[in-house]
């Protein structure tokens, strides 16, 4: 969540270059792939896991080809991979089916440890086989294999719902107001156009959705043969890990969620809430610089006046988009320059500069990365934006009314104009687009805090503007082994980038009731730039 990053809304945003994707309406991502395979693990009968057909109820795994990819993926040379089969609505007897890529990255370890690691991708809409690299780059193969399955309606599974249009329209949308209503007519008629396409091939969109992928992965621990395995999920995949673990916690020995989404909080406020503890940690953090505090005081306020400015007086420039040859129109107004910090905190030197320039009339620098990010390559057909959708418009928008959005959004910034309070961040013309999406609300349940015992470790960044580092004390709340550990100075998934979160989580696969937190004294602040 924003849930992906970069683009969508998404809802999963990692840093503002080319290599994260994005949901129009989103939250979070980020990642690619992996590494070298040596040693075989087991599935308790000898045989290396993925390397057996097998089928369990509706469920069926068998051994193939790897996932398709958007780009190469080295890691996956060496890797054992295949498809999982399930029922497209399992409510149905003897309908559709649906394929899942699974792509299993061996351990590096001469003997690696029984009980792999399911890696959950974040968005709503990520391809978890495209995450692959930043799983390994942690380490997460060290001594256990690593499975990768693409969540159902994702880039390497079948069918896959993505929206080509969606993500043009997001690319050609630099050029005008954002938060605009003649915007938000042309986006819901992008989602529009997309549903009727998809709708028109036969896909059941209600089926797409956190409950349907929380059975997926449960019937794929049974089609491997696997008596127990470890869930890392990040961003939007956390929400998705916390209702795996509430409705089919058998065979799970521990969870690691990164960058949390509760469902039980899951909507617009949360979004605005997260933004406020992000920037907050930005802010400060250049404060107790004193070379920064003294070229850049009061930042907080300084950004504050820049969102109600633009809000009232958008700011047209043109500027030259890496990978772009002809110069590219950007509008920045109040909404765009909150949507832009959201992402920017995961290139956080560079923005006190780049809001002080942007004071002082020079729009380009944010403009040029908040171009690049929708218009990089990554951006565009690459996210399912049907399942998205499936996500945000069953489990989130029936149970979030628009007073408390606004709400939400008036207690975490209460200088913001309303026009620019109506979007929440990552989230924008969310509304809209669920009307017209039109899939029936999830059932209450899916809104259920998650109770257990099984050892959880909440991951959290203290520059997290996505996921705020709140929600780690939230969840561990009902889940009594849980660790809770917040990095500092490190945006949305301490994991991407954090050698520190890396150590920590291979600490918690090793003994889960005692993970070594003792990196964290060695966390050091950025060095924030500074501007003639």
């Amino acid at each position: 969540m924003a849930l992906t990053p970069t683009g969508r809304r998404r809802r999963t945003l990692p840093p503002l270059r080319a290599g994260s994707a994005r949901v129009a309406t989103g939250i979070l991502v980020i990642g690619l792939l992996a590494a070298p395979a040596h040693a075989q693990q087991g599935t308790g009968s000898g045989t290396a896991i993925g390397t057996v057909a097998r089928t369990v109820g509706d469920a069926r795994f068998v051994p193939g080809a790897c996932p398709k990819t958007a780009e190469p993926v080295p890691a996956l040379k060496g890797a054992r991979c295949g498809t999982l089969r399930v029922p497209e609505n399992r409510t149905r007897r003897g309908g559709r089916t649906i394929t899942l890529g699974v792509a299993i990255v061996p351990a590096t370890a001469a003997k690696p440890k029984a009980d792999p690691v399911v890696w959950f991708a974040g968005g709503p809409g990520d391809d978890a086989v495209g995450e692959a690299r930043m799983a390994v780059d942690g380490g997460l193969n060290r001594d256990r294999d690593l499975i990768l399955m693409s969540q159902r309606g994702t880039y390497s599974a079948d069918p896959a719902l993505t929206c080509p249009g969606v993500d043009a329209f997001n690319a050609r949308a630099v050029g005008l107001v954002h938060d605009a209503p003649s915007t938000e007519r042309l986006h819901v008629e992008a989602t529009r156009t997309c549903r009727g396409r998809l709708a028109r091939r036969g896909i059941g969109l209600s089926s797409y959705n956190g409950t349907e992928s929380a059975a997926d992965y449960a019937d794929l621990r049974l089609a491997l043969g696997l008596e127990q395995w470890n869930v890392f999920g990040i961003s939007y995949g956390t929400d998705l890990a916390l209702l795996y673990l509430r409705l089919h916690p058998e065979g799970i020995r521990s969870v690691g969620i990164d960058g949390i989404l509760p469902p039980s909080r899951a909507g617009s406020a949360l979004t605005w809430s997260s933004a406020r503890q992000g920037f907050d940690g930005l802010f400060k953090a250049c404060a107790a610089q004193p070379a920064c505090a003294r070229r850049y005081p009061h930042l907080s306020a300084t950004f504050d006046r820049l969102v109600r400015e633009l809000e009232a007086r958008p700011v047209t420039t043109t500027v030259t988009v890496p990978g772009r040859r002809a110069p590219v129109k950007v509008v920045l107004d109040g909404g765009a320059l909150v949507n832009w910090l959201t992402s920017a905190t995961h290139v956080a030197p560079g923005v006190p500069r780049s809001l002080d320039e942007l004071a002082h009339g020079r729009p380009q620098r944010i403009a040029v990365q908040w171009a690049g990010g929708k218009l990089s390559p990554q951006a565009a057909g690459r996210v399912s934006h049907g399942l998205a959708y499936g996500v945000f418009c069953s489990e989130w928008v029936p149970y979030e009314s628009r007073a408390e959005a606004i709400r939400g959004g008036r207690e975490a910034f209460p200088s913001f104009p309303r026009s620019v309070l109506a979007q929440a961040p990552q989230l924008t013309f969310l509304r809209p687009d669920c009307a017209v999406w039109n899939v029936p609300a999830a059932p209450r349940s899916v809104r259920n805090v998650t109770r257990s015992d099984i050892p959880t470790l909440a991951l959290s960044g203290g520059f997290d503007s996505q996921t705020g580092a709140d929600n780690g004390p939230y969840v561990a709340r009902t889940l009594s082994r849980a660790t809770v550990v917040t990095v500092p100075y490190t945006a949305h998934v301490t994991f991407a980038a954090s050698p520190c979160a890396q150590a920590i989580t291979r600490s918690f696969l090793d003994t889960p009731a005692a993970p070594d937190t003792g990196c964290l004294k060695d966390v050091k602040p950025p060095q924030f730039e500074i501007g003639p």
